[in-house]
Formats: structure tokens, C-alpha cells, sequence
């Protein structure tokens, strides 16, 4: 998983068969040659384990939550689909070598998600589509949400790399021209990436309000390679420097769900607490920044996300020494609003840790991830949020070709 740049290195055989098992699954990869080969530099069970979990999950999470014409189901949330959900889908399958998935996954994205079929409108996806109120299925919300965007322009990216087909990137590169002109916005430091539509989230000529667990600056990087008419790398300055401006916030540091920000200032301060459906405080969208800031680090080698994690961290890490347990929100004051633990948190954490603390990375996994997981599920067979980050978070991704970095 996500370590040292030796354990990294160590990890390149089990990645390698990890992310190139056939399309057709093989319910039984922890039989390969070449993983038995490999040395064991994973803190899970055994390397055959991991390897063999990784696959059996994507096989219950594709007969589970994929429709067979491609469409993602959110079976906690009234069987809706979501721009999220298709993107993770397709992250997913091409990380782990499913074309078939992908396309599929991709084909129901751009037939019903389109938030305007005309040709000449945006090619960025609907939010939420699901049940409406005339009992008819189709958009709920025509918003877009940009972490849903990003992310599947990142799949599109790597998926023309891996199988060699050249309309995934002309296709990625058109949804950038549209995420930028409509989901980017200058202000008093730099070029900020909204969270949607900025009549959704710019309340105020000179205010915003961000969600920073849709920072995703290694996919800024990527952006930065196939689109260089747009200044990507802009948005990786403002990603750490929002971060950073966030941080006293919370009276131990950890990021928020969503923050304000003044754009003639460049001041962050705190959502309103009247404002009930974007709220500032550590909860499910924040675990998010864990990740997506080791991914950073890993792929990029990015000093700032190291040091962010390496100095955020440490209240989760004191927590966790402490009790052996974390709470899954907690406010701006440093105090518990939840009395529950959240599998979603721990996968998240965890290849962040697996960065600058192996060993309460591996006790997280051990206690909290290891123990949640039974027939391809973590937590339940209906918990599609936690599938997807804990698949991701365990997902050795430091294995993935360098070559899909450098287009």
C-alpha cells in the first residue's frame, strides 16, 4: 500500500497482478504465479488475502450495485445514482483492468447524466438522478458536482492509457474545457476549484463555499498534461493553500466538510451554523482529504501533502492511541458529535498512515477494516459509500504504471 518509497517499491509485483487480472475476474487470483512469488510488504494478513479481497469485492460490488446496462445504484439513498457513484465505478474498473465494466459504466453516464443532450451545451454530469416525483425515473438535480467530474476525467484519462484508446482522452479533454469554465473561478490568491454550478455555491459576489475533500491536485497534475491551454497547476497552489488557511478552523486541525472562503481577501472561516446543508465539521466528506492528499504524495512526491499529514493527523493518531476508536464527526471544537465509529473513516485513513505511522496503519486494518469485512462486504451488502473508500483506500495504488502519469 501507500509507504515508503522502499516498501513502494517492494509492492510493484503484488500491484502488478493486482491491477492485471483479466476482465473475466479470477474468482481465485491469489493463486497467481506471480503473487506468490512476490515479497510480502503489506501490513494485511498475508499478500494473498489482500489480493484476493480486492477482487472478490469488485466481483460482489459489480453483481450488487452495476446494473448490467451500466447504471450505479446507491441502495442507501432511495436507489439513486450519482455522478460520484458512476466515477468511482470507473475508477475502480480501470485500476483493476475491467474494460467491460468501464465502458458500460461510462455508456449509462453519458445517456442519462448528460445535464443537456444539445451538442453545444456542457458535457458534465447531472448530480442525482433517481425516482421523481411522478414516479418516473431520470435527473433529479441537473447541478453538477465536480468531485464526480474530476474523478471520472481522471478515469477517462488513465483508461485511454491503459487500453489504448485514443476517444476516452478526446472525450476527457472536453469535459475539461467545461469543468473549468463552469467549476473554476479566480480570486485574491489564486484560481479555486468550486464544489458546483456557481449559483449553487457562490452565495456572494466576494464569497464561496468550498468542500476542500474535492481537492484533488495529482489529478490537477494529469489535467495539467493533456489539457496545457488551461493552468491546472493553479489549482493544486490553492488546493494546499486553502487547506493550510483552513486548518485553525478546528481547534485540533482536521479539515472540514465545508469551509467559506472570501475571494477579495482570500480569509477562510466557517459555513454559518444556520446553514444546515453544508456544515463545517469533520464528518464523511472530510475523511476524503486523507486520501486524496496521499495520493499526492505517492504519485508525485509532493512535500506539501506529506506535511499536511504529517501535522493533521496527529489528533486522530493521539485518538486512536488513546481509546483504539475514533468517532466519525467531530465539530470545530475538537468535541465527538457522533457516539459511532465509521468503516468509511478508517478506509480513508489508512493509506495516509500507511505514509507516516505503518503501525497504527496496520492496527487500523487489523481492528477496524480486516474485522468489518465478510463475503465481499465491508460493514453490509447495502453500505455503497463504504464499498467504494474502503476498495479505494486498500487499493495499492502506488503499483499503478508510471507511464499512465506521463500521457
Amino acid at each position: 500500500m501507500l509507504k515508503t518509497i522502499l516498501v513502494l517499491v517492494m509492492l510493484g509485483g503484488l500491484l502488478k497482478s493486482c491491477i492485471s487480472a483479466p476482465t473475466a475476474l479470477s474468482p481465485s487470483p491469489a493463486q497467481s504465479p506471480m503473487l506468490q512469488e512476490s515479497p510480502v510488504a503489506t501490513p494485511v494478513n498475508s499478500r494473498a488475502e489482500l489480493t484476493d479481497r480486492l477482487h472478490q469485492s469488485w466481483q460482489a460490488y459489480r453483481q450488487r450495485f452495476i446494473q448490467a446496462d451500466g447504471r450505479v445504484i446507491d441502495r442507501e439513498a432511495n436507489d439513486r445514482s450519482t455522478s460520484e457513484g458512476q466515477a468511482y465505478a470507473m475508477l475502480r474498473a480501470v485500476w483493476i483492468d475491467d474494460r467491460d465494466t468501464f465502458d458500460r459504466v461510462l455508456q449509462w453516464a453519458e445517456t442519462n447524466l448528460r445535464r443537456n443532450l444539445d451538442s453545444s451545451a456542457d458535457q458534465l454530469w447531472c448530480w442525482k438522478w433517481g425516482r421523481q416525483d411522478n414516479g418516473s425515473w431520470g435527473p433529479i438535480d441537473r447541478n453538477f458536482a465536480s468531485d464526480g467530474d474530476i474523478d471520472a476525467i481522471t478515469a477517462l484519462i488513465w483508461a485511454a492509457k491503459r487500453w489504448n484508446h485514443p476517444p476516452y482522452l478526446v472525450l476527457a479533454q472536453q469535459k475539461l474545457q467545461d469543468l473549468w469554465n463552469l467549476a473554476t473561478l479566480p480570486g485574491a490568491t489564486g484560481r479555486y476549484l468550486l464544489p458546483g454550478p456557481r449559483s449553487a455555491f457562490q452565495p456572494q459576489s466576494a464569497q464561496v463555499y468550498l468542500n476542500p475533500s474535492y481537492f484533488a491536485p495529482y489529478a490537477f497534475r494529469l489535467f495539467a498534461q493533456v489539457d496545457p491551454d488551461r493552468d491546472w497547476l493553479s489549482l493544486v497552489d490553492s488546493s494546499y493553500q486553502v487547506l493550510a488557511d483552513a486548518t485553525p478552523l478546528s481547534a485540533i486541525g482536521l479539515p472540514s466538510d465545508w469551509i467559506a472562503l472570501n475571494l477579495t481577501t482570500g480569509k477562510v472561516t466557517p459555513i454559518a451554523a444556520s446553514n444546515k446543508a453544508l456544515q463545517s465539521r469533520y464528518g464523511f466528506d472530510a475523511y476524503r482529504v486523507w486520501w486524496r492528499l496521499a495520493l499526492d504524495a505517492t504519485w508525485f512526491h509532493e512535500p506539501r501533502a506529506r506535511s499536511y499529514l504529517q501535522q493533521q493527523l496527529q489528533p486522530l493518531q493521539q485518538q486512536w492511541q488513546a481509546n483504539q476508536y475514533l468517532p466519525a464527526i467531530i465539530d470545530l471544537k475538537g468535541r465527538p458529535v457522533a457516539n459511532y465509529e465509521s468503516t468509511a473513516q478508517y478506509a480513508m485513513l489508512y493509506p495516509a498512515l500507511e505514509l507516516i505511522d505503518p503501525s497504527t496503519a496496520s492496527a487500523i486494518y487489523q481492528q477496524k477494516l480486516r474485522s468489518t469485512y465478510h463475503n465481499g462486504f465491508w460493514d453490509n451488502d447495502s453500505a455503497y459509500y463504504v464499498q467504494n473508500l474502503s476498495w479505494m483506500g486498500l487499493f495499492p495504488v502506488a503499483a499503478l504504471p508510471g507511464d499512465w502519469f506521463h500521457p
